[in-house]
């Protein structure tokens, strides 16, 4: 895979050619199989490509919203805890660090890392801009696991439905929950975004 991102992406591998168009294309390549996934970070993804296209959001948010889920791909999984595996990934291919930094820490990863004794290694790893760590978190957010959309308290409430109370996901939200709410607000707040989107609104709508 190496050399094929290598080739989309620019000579070198150094990240300095890196374009926003790989991020889909990689996204498919290891993701695609996965069913209901796939269908959360296709939407996910264009929701992201979509507020680009209205000067809303950076071409880093777009590529991670597509990036956000990599690490649950069998082949790249060596952990076991997504965000650190889908960002070592694409550090060694050299994708650009704030790119890389909120695939690691997307949606409370750092809460979830501590669940798992895992905290030293996403450490390792860049820390993003925050602002932009809020919009990612919102996107993932008024998502739900099957593309549709949603409102992050209901997301946050399925999480915490779907995963038993002794699973590190479970713990992990449980704990984390108060702050990704206030994460995706601000988000919200700072894109001049209604409470009801997107959930809420026609499909395509970006403001009430």
């Amino acid at each position: 895979m190496g050399d094929e991102l290598g080739d989309v992406a620019g000579q070198g591998h150094d990240g300095t050619m890196w374009s926003a168009e790989v991020a889909p294309k990689l996204a498919s390549e290891y993701l695609s199989g996965l069913g209901r996934r796939w269908d959360h970070v296709q939407a996910v993804g264009r929701l992201a490509e979509e507020l680009a296209a209205a000067d809303m959001v950076s071409s880093d948010v777009v590529a991670a919203a597509w990036l956000h889920d990599l690490g649950y791909a069998e082949e790249l999984s060596t952990t076991g805890f997504h965000p650190l595996d889908g960002a070592t990934f694409l550090m060694n291919e050299r994708v650009p660090a704030e790119i890389v930094a909120l695939v690691a820490h997307h949606t409370g990863a750092d809460f979830e890392a501590g669940e798992r004794g895992l905290s030293e290694h996403l450490a390792e790893l860049p820390a993003p801009e925050p602002d932009e760590l809020d919009v990612l978190t919102l996107l993932d957010l008024v998502t739900a696991p099957d593309g549709t959309p949603t409102d992050p308290e209901t997301r946050v409430a399925e999480i915490l439905s779907r995963y038993p109370t002794f699973s590190p996901v479970h713990r992990a939200v449980a704990r984390s929950q108060h702050a990704l709410l206030a994460s995706a607000q601000r988000a919200r707040d700072r894109l001049g975004l209604s409470d009801e989107w997107l959930a809420g609104l026609p499909e395509g709508v970006l403001e009430p």
